[in-house]
């Protein structure tokens, strides 16, 4: 990244911190930090405290002491998982519910407060900008990782990506047409947010110098980041890297969206090459393989 660009975006969140009073002990105004009051909002009504950890990207150690502050102020009571021995739950009391709900009234107060005096259009604008800000967050958190071709995660993925085509194609889709970890001459990957599968690639070898991209999936919760075309420039880039200048793929008339992603990234459509009766339309594009040093 350009050192101007990173030097704005850390002023950016210093100008975002401090207007939002993030810095103060006392968030919105409440005897406590900006930690504990998050807490207490996320936890609702009750939750269990793995599922916590997890969402919020906490140290476990970290989270025990949070919890044990609000227990001491009877805000929140933390049981025993009712299903599972090993877990527990934190749960609201009255009191907690109640601070709660004032937290969620300041909240909203200080979002009047802060954007009252910009006109409607203004507003509008803002939201729009944040809501592209989120986007690209989530997108540049998601990790793309290379995996072994029977991951079981990746399966999981493929498996849901079959059963997504059964259900649009008119005439179905067979799971066994998937290529077999056998067969997967060059890379399976995986992409996690937040440790979960939300995509899944791959690619195998046609001859030393073309490719073809194959099973390009994305989770319905994911799309609309760009995850697809990102996933897509890892797969062409690993190819790359092992020789490969030309890519080839097929698709089905009826997935608008792949073909569209397709020819934005400068695939053209070309004659028929495989015989897989899904592969209603084929694609190909070229460009230089990566040269080892």
């Amino acid at each position: 990244m350009a050192p101007d660009l990173i030097e704005q975006i850390r002023d950016f969140n210093r100008f975002y911190t401090e207007r939002l009073g993030l810095l103060t002990d006392r968030y919105l105004g409440s005897d406590r930090a900006l930690g504990p009051s998050r807490l207490l909002w996320e936890i609702g009504d009750h939750r269990d405290v793995r599922e916590l950890r997890d969402h919020l990207g906490l140290d476990s150690g970290y989270l025990s002491r949070l919890l044990r502050g609000l227990e001491e102020q009877d805000l929140v009571r933390v049981v025993p998982h009712p299903r599972d021995g090993r877990a527990r739950i934190a749960e609201l009391t009255e009191a907690g519910r109640r601070e709660r709900d004032a937290l969620d009234q300041r909240s909203r107060a200080g979002v009047v407060a802060l954007l009252g005096g910009l006109s409607p259009e203004q507003q509008e604008e803002l939201a729009t900008a944040q809501n592209q800000v989120r986007r690209l967050l989530r997108l540049a958190t998601i990790t793309i990782t290379p995996v072994a071709t029977d991951d079981p995660e990746a399966w999981r993925c493929l498996k849901w990506y079959a059963a997504e085509l059964a259900r649009r194609f008119p005439e179905g889709y067979d799971q066994a047409t998937l290529t077999r970890p056998e067969d997967l001459t060059g890379s399976l990957l995986l992409a996690r947010e937040r440790g979960e599968p939300v995509g899944c690639g791959a690619w195998i070898r046609l001859d030393p110098r073309t490719a073809e991209i194959r099973h390009l999936w994305i989770d319905s919760k994911a799309r609309g980041l760009g995850l697809g075309r990102r996933l897509l420039h890892h797969l062409e880039t690993d190819a790359a890297a092992r020789g490969v200048d030309t890519f080839r793929l097929g698709t089905h008339h009826t997935l608008g969206e792949a073909i569209a992603l397709y020819r934005s990234n400068g695939y053209h459509e070309i004659d028929s090459y495989g015989d897989s009766p899904y592969n209603q339309l084929s694609f190909e594009k070229h460009q230089p393989a990566v040269k080892s040093s």
